[in-house]
């Protein structure tokens, strides 16, 4: 039996109206579409956790910048759906862009701490549109929990923050990074690699494990890694660096969990990654 497809807010609220008439506690995974394993690992991490699951795909204008990849981002809606009635899904969330942001919506949301520098560096406008669009979601839903992958990891932090900030009633999940054989972290802009460039890509890996795990001071270690991006034909950096893994400041004395953050560029294609670090 195919999956019920919600295409308006209030037919999905009234599945969950339903649900939570029950007693079921249920769980959101927020998407852009074009899953992947990594996207469907969200759903198995989730379901440990909730007994009604909503998957949402929607590709949000608000975080995309005028010259950025919104017109191209990969859309297979079939092939999305098909990938997630594999899975413990029970209804997908695929609004349009005219149900999310209807003609006069002018609000916005304005992230600091967390979303401060990094992503926002090269793309100011981007967690300002993520928050907004996380927080209209967990909204529609009421979802008694949400998650959201590690790969992306200063975006979890600032939707930890914001739901901590606004006193959402929602936990948020974390769900491990998935990768490629090589290590390469799955995400949909990979299918924008060329034959060329995909085993260079498998590369940010193992320059990401060797600064993680150096003894060096971290200036030193995050110098060498960018010069070994480079060296593997990574044609920009656009950061290497060790952060706070709590709140993303750059770490000292009394910091007790550091993350290693990596975001290189291939031609066009941006591929970000990051684990704990020493």
């Amino acid at each position: 039996m195919p999956l019920p497809v919600y295409r308006t807010i209030a037919d999905m609220r009234a599945q969950v109206v339903a649900w939570k008439a029950d007693g079921l506690r249920v769980g959101l995974v927020p998407t852009m579409g074009a899953l992947h394993a990594g996207h469907l690992s969200l759903v198995a991490e989730i379901a440990k956790n909730c007994d009604r699951i909503i998957a949402s795909i929607f590709v949000n204008p608000t975080q995309f910048a005028a010259h950025e990849d919104l017109d191209t981002y990969p859309r297979d809606e079939a092939a999305d759906l098909a990938a997630l009635e594999t899975t413990a899904t029970d209804c997908v969330f695929a609004p349009s862009a005219a149900e999310m942001y209807p003609d006069g919506f002018t609000t916005q949301i304005l992230m600091h701490g967390p979303a401060q520098g990094l992503e926002t560096d090269n793309r100011p406008h981007f967690f300002g549109g993520v928050a907004l669009i996380v927080n209209k979601l967990l909204s529609q839903s009421q979802a008694d929990a949400a998650i959201f992958g590690e790969k992306d990891y200063q975006q979890l932090l600032v939707i930890r923050r914001m739901v901590r900030d606004l006193n959402l009633p929602v936990e948020i999940l974390a769900g491990p990074i998935i990768r490629e054989a090589d290590g390469l972290a799955m995400s949909s802009r990979n299918v924008y690699l060329s034959e060329a460039q995909r085993p260079i890509a498998g590369k940010l890996n193992t320059v990401l494990k060797a600064l993680a795990a150096s003894p060096k001071p971290h200036g030193e270690a995050e110098a060498e890694a960018a010069a070994a991006l480079l060296e593997a034909g990574f044609t920009g950096v656009d950061y290497v660096t060790i952060r706070d893994a709590d709140t993303l400041a750059l770490p000292d004395a009394n910091t007790k969990n550091r993350r290693a953050l990596i975001v290189a560029r291939l031609g066009d294609v941006r591929l970000l990654d990051n684990m704990a670090a020493l």
